[in-house]
């Protein structure tokens, strides 16, 4: 079995990846954390100079989450499928937001068993 370092290395580079195919671009840096059943992934440098540009009204602000979170939502299946792939664990749900003024995104992804326990035994 993997190290718990090892696999959040593997999701951050995955999913890096999938942001790159999917998205057409990827974020400057990526940060997983294991977390009893949670899967914590912090994504820095996601909105283009453009998209901030567009967040200086609340109107450009709620339409950068909208489109940033429906983008995403089109492809959770993949996203789902790598990290049952990557950890042999499922993925009970997906949670997301992102930050129109730091420009990260959070995404959580809770599983069906506490895979830090398991990686501790």
């Amino acid at each position: 079995m993997s190290t718990k370092g090892t696999i959040e290395s593997e999701i951050s580079k995955a999913l890096t990846q999938w942001e790159k195919d999917f998205l057409g671009r990827g974020s400057v840096s990526v940060k997983t954390d294991i977390l009893r059943d949670m899967i914590i992934v912090t994504l820095h440098g996601i909105l283009t100079p453009a998209e901030y540009a567009l967040c200086q009204t609340m109107e450009g602000m709620t339409t950068i989450k909208k489109t940033r979170s429906d983008l995403i939502e089109t492809g959770v299946d993949t996203l789902k499928e790598m990290i049952g792939t990557i950890t042999s664990e499922e993925v009970k749900s997906f949670h997301t937001d992102i930050s129109t003024s730091t420009g990260e995104r959070v995404m959580i992804f809770k599983l069906k068993s506490n895979l830090e326990i398991k990686l501790t035994k």
